[in-house]
């Protein structure tokens, strides 16, 4: 399969493409969520340009030992969800008040299983039928890609630096971080 080589040049101006959006749709994260490995850098890259903070996700299918990993809190604030310890005399389980703006980065949708094992996951630990999901997905938490694969089988993706259609054009993209040291 033919490679296609990224420069960090290039990684620059797809974050920027992506920031340049999220201002021009006048959205503004409360944190940002880079999953591992490949989305770390550009989540560190808009986190310090925005100033908010960055946690990370592991929802490496591909090169994760033990398989992704949930961090349900988070599902929890993008969701509304009150602690029992905040309702007071209230019964109220969701309150957008609650509701966290999240921004879940990653280097490529490629196939899109990660990010759609993401969009299974988060409700199956918080309310997973209650309608408050359908205010989560691309509304209060979104999607940023550095490369987004047309043909792709998760079509949620919010932000994206670059398109490419591996269908018309097949190949593997490299990212500067996976092979910095050849160079």
């Amino acid at each position: 399969m033919k490679k296609t080589y990224l420069t960090n040049n290039q990684i620059q101006a797809y974050v920027q493409s992506i920031i340049r959006d999220m201002y021009a749709q006048n959205w503004r994260p409360d944190y940002v969520v880079g999953l591992t490995r490949g989305g770390l850098i550009p989540a560190v890259m808009i986190s310090q340009y925005l100033g908010v903070p960055m946690h990370t996700l592991n929802v490496s299918l591909r090169d994760s030992v033990g398989g992704p990993e949930s961090n349900l809190w988070m599902a929890e604030e993008a969701f509304g969800y009150v602690p029992e310890d905040n309702r007071g005399e209230s019964d109220t389980k969701v309150d957008p008040a609650y509701r966290k703006k999240i921004l879940i980065v990653d280097d490529i949708n490629d196939t899109g299983a990660t990010l759609d094992w993401i969009k299974q996951d988060w409700p199956s630990g918080c309310l997973p039928t209650h309608s408050a999901w359908d205010s989560v997905w691309n509304k209060t938490t979104k999607f940023a890609v550095l490369v987004n694969n047309d043909v792709s089988g998760f079509k949620n993706v919010d932000f994206v630096g670059a398109h490419i259609n591996k269908h018309e054009n097949p190949c593997w993209v490299v990212f500067p971080w996976e092979h910095w040291w050849e160079e």
